[in-house]
């Protein structure tokens, strides 16, 4: 399971880009009851989200001509180093490691198939300050049109280990990072579905899924899929804010 005890590879931030990071700002504290404070202006009014006083995501503005969506953050030692890595790995830099001053350091690429993802070295911010709690993060997915490839790459980049789980008629894969156990495991890898774009997806535990779920549409968001309960994981629906910005509720069975 997720945790505040960061190791390399393992998810340490989210943030939600929006082209109105206001609205954007009542949608997630009217859903999940989160409390925000903003940065100030010599940060864009990029917003901390809390729960009882831990951090729990980060709301910012989107660049023009950028669609709203959620970035998942992995943590890394050294940006800048983990950035030749990945290009080594065939991934592509979208924004070249830069300090946030007084917080850390950060990079954002794409894997091989387009997937957009972030690292975050830490500063005074180390990460999230609450996960798997209710209004916090649980679990992060990538969806991504070869499994197997998207596989090779992650672990050629983080060192993660990766484990098939029987689930159904199929298995599905769940990545623990480097010098974790089978207490560890963070994020799972799904196949794409035909049409879609590939996407890290965050999870975010709820007390209540459809209540959530019913609360989200009534919010202006848009249910992408009808809830499902999965045997052993959970209650979840799929979910998008008001602009789009993609992401899914669960209600833990453990």
């Amino acid at each position: 399971m997720l945790t505040t005890d960061y190791l390399p590879g393992a998810p340490s931030w989210i943030d939600v880009s929006s082209p109105d990071a206001e609205r954007s700002n009542t949608f997630y504290t009217g859903l999940f009851g989160w409390q925000s404070f903003s940065l100030g202006p010599e940060h864009m009014d990029y917003r901390f989200c809390q729960v009882g006083g831990k951090t729990v995501a980060g709301i910012g503005q989107a660049a023009e001509d950028r669609p709203a969506a959620w970035l998942t953050y992995f943590h890394t030692p050294d940006a800048d180093a983990i950035a030749k890595t990945i290009e080594q790995a065939g991934g592509t830099i979208l924004a070249a490691p830069r300090d946030i001053e007084g917080q850390g350091r950060m990079a954002v690429f794409a894997d091989p198939a387009g997937a957009a993802f972030a690292v975050w070295q830490p500063g005074e911010t180390r990460g999230l300050g609450l996960v798997t709690e209710p209004g916090s993060l649980g679990w992060v997915e990538l969806y991504a049109p070869d499994p197997a490839a998207a596989r090779g790459f992650y672990t050629a980049v983080f060192g993660w280990s990766v484990e098939d789980m029987p689930m159904g008629d199929t298995s599905y894969s769940v990545i623990s990072p480097a010098g974790g156990d089978e207490t560890s495991a963070m994020a799972g890898i799904a196949e794409l579905q035909h049409g879609d774009s590939p996407h890290w997806l965050p999870y975010f535990e709820v007390s209540d899924c459809d209540a959530t779920a019913s609360m989200a549409q009534q919010l202006g968001g848009t249910m992408q899929a009808p809830s499902m309960t999965v045997e052993g994981v959970g209650r979840m629906a799929f979910l998008s804010d008001p602009y789009g910005a993609r992401f899914a509720v669960i209600t833990s069975s453990m």
